[in-house]
């Protein structure tokens, strides 16, 4: 009877423990050892299914970005516009609004540059570009302003779902630049093709003026969130709305200016992509960097600085991906499951950072002190 009642009451093998606190260098310790794991896995795989030497698949990777000064210039301007959509959903995301929606409002920040560019410089009045730049970038940031605070209007005063409003306005963005493409380019080419008028400046190389851009952003940012009353305020809020309402907050004005923040720097984004990459829209502009931007920003622990690091690795992925796709007769899709699986590693250390595992210990020794 009693080794029954024992045996009910026996202490599982483990238990998950909420971390207090974790140092730093411990904390990059975990993914560091998570980006080697994932490259242990990466190369079973590749070796499971191509044969070829995983080494020399990495090495590969790494020249994708680093071999020439051209590929490493190329990196840090796709880098710094990565950075960029990330910074954008920061201030939102770190309040917990869930902004989904970086995707529409950088293609409609693009919109606004495109459309300013058009019926003021190519087809229309043919600004000088001093003139036509302020107006294209204030267009561009207004546009992707209003259409994110549309969400956080309704969030803030009939509490609507903003995960899913802003996702379907993603796709409403989608379409009006598609409307748009339609009036332009009536052959149905879906092409507005490049713009001669209002073009981003060049300043030492193709690449530097955007990165410089991003970087005083990131610099801004960071003090904004960390430095200021609306900073603090959107921390607040972040933590728990009662807390706010108790200490005076309204939740509301907070919502609905940080979304405007968060808006506007997406059309800031458009606005590099519009007439600073590509010159022209299209529907593909954003190019996915809205979804993955969050990924960047949840990686960095939306610390501006931390994200440039996350937006760092993940670029040199992408890029090195490509350049496997170039010069390995391998399929298309390998260099995609090498990047998932190390950014899957990388991802899956956050529980190890947040949370230690304790064993079930003999004679309880080893139980007390778990396995940190």
């Amino acid at each position: 009877m009693d080794n029954a009642k024992a045996a009910k009451t026996r202490e599982p093998l483990f238990h998950i423990v909420k971390r207090t606190d974790i140092p730093f260098w411990k904390g990059w310790l975990i993914r560091i050892a998570a980006v080697l794991a994932a490259l242990v896995v990466c190369g079973i795989i590749i070796v499971a299914l191509t044969g070829k030497n995983p080494f020399e698949m990495y090495q590969y990777m790494f020249e994708g970005s680093f071999k020439t000064e051209r590929k490493f210039w190329k990196m840090l301007q796709d880098l710094a516009m990565l950075l960029c959509v990330a910074l954008a959903v920061t201030p939102a995301f770190k309040m917990r609004f869930w902004n989904i929606g970086a995707e529409g409002q950088v293609l409609i920040g693009g919109l606004g540059a495109a459309i300013c560019m058009k019926l003021l410089g190519d087809d229309g009045a043919q600004l000088s570009n001093e003139l036509l730049l302020p107006i294209t970038i204030l267009t561009a940031v207004v546009f992707g302003a209003i259409w994110g605070v549309i969400p956080a209007i309704f969030k803030a005063n009939w509490n609507t779902n903003e995960t899913l409003f802003t996702l379907m306005m993603n796709y409403i963005a989608t379409f009006l630049v598609a409307y748009f493409l339609v009036i332009w380019v009536p052959s149905g080419s879906s092409s507005l093709g490049k713009q001669k008028y209002g073009k981003l400046p060049v300043i030492g190389n193709d690449y530097l003026l955007i990165i410089l851009i991003v970087l005083a952003l990131t610099i801004g940012l960071y003090i904004y969130l960390n430095y200021t009353k609306h900073g603090y305020e959107i921390s607040v809020v972040g933590e728990s709305v009662r807390t706010a309402r108790y200490i005076g907050i309204n939740e509301g004005k907070v919502i609905i200016r940080t979304m405007i923040l968060s808006g506007a720097l997406c059309g800031l984004a458009g606005y590099l992509i519009a007439a600073g990459l590509d010159q022209t829209v299209t529907t593909e502009s954003a190019g996915g960097q809205g979804f993955t931007g969050i990924m960047v920003a949840w990686l960095g622990k939306f610390n501006p600085l931390a994200m440039m690091l996350t937006a760092g690795l993940i670029q040199v992925l992408n890029q090195g991906a490509g350049q496997i796709s170039q010069d390995f007769d391998v399929s298309g899709a390998l260099p995609s499951v090498i990047t998932g699986i190390i950014l899957f590693f990388i991802i899956g250390s956050e529980f190890f950072i947040n949370y230690e595992v304790h064993f079930r210990g003999h004679g309880g020794k080893r139980g007390k002190e778990g396995v940190k």
